[in-house]
């Protein structure tokens, strides 16, 4: 995956679309369950270990996604967020992160402001049309279906040194 400008330094994700393939399963109780792709946990990991910020920053709220992104270790999770893109950018503030640096992953309209704050924007293979023309990097997979790890793995091949 070819990186705009300078390297990546922050990964951000939509859940529902992006770490989920979007569905939402509802119990009797109301209860809402969703899927997460164990590679894309993986990616997640070596990613995070690498060095890399992971932000999560998405519309919905989600006992089940907190859980998950907790299991993780991502620190920067941000749920049932109406703002996002003001959200994205006191997060760069605080990390000193510029957009230039900044990946933004999503789905769906409401990621859009996001992806305007980034140097790379990245678009699952089954987004919303808006997503896919703003992108610069489409994954191969569907949201939910290892798409995340596919952009982490991209990300820490670039930041290889060359042999």
């Amino acid at each position: 995956m070819q990186t705009p400008g300078s390297p990546i330094r922050l990964l951000v994700l939509d859940v529902d679309g992006v770490l989920t393939d979007g569905r939402l399963y509802y119990g009797r109780g109301g209860e809402v369950a969703k899927a997460f792709h164990v590679r894309d946990g993986y990616g997640l990991r070596r990613a995070l270990d690498a060095g890399l910020q992971i932000a999560v920053i998405s519309g919905r709220p989600s006992e089940g996604a907190a859980q998950r992104l907790r299991e993780l270790g991502i620190r920067h999770v941000f749920l049932d967020c109406r703002e996002k893109r003001k959200t994205l950018t006191r997060l760069q503030e605080e990390l000193n992160i510029e957009s230039a640096a900044t990946a933004v992953m999503g789905d769906d309209i409401p990621d859009l402001e996001m992806m305007g704050l980034a140097g790379l924007k990245i678009a699952v293979k089954d987004a919303h049309p808006d997503i896919l023309r703003q992108a610069d990097f489409i994954t191969t997979l569907k949201g939910g279906r290892g798409a995340v790890r596919e952009v982490c793995d991209a990300l820490l091949a670039d930041a290889a040194p060359a042999s």
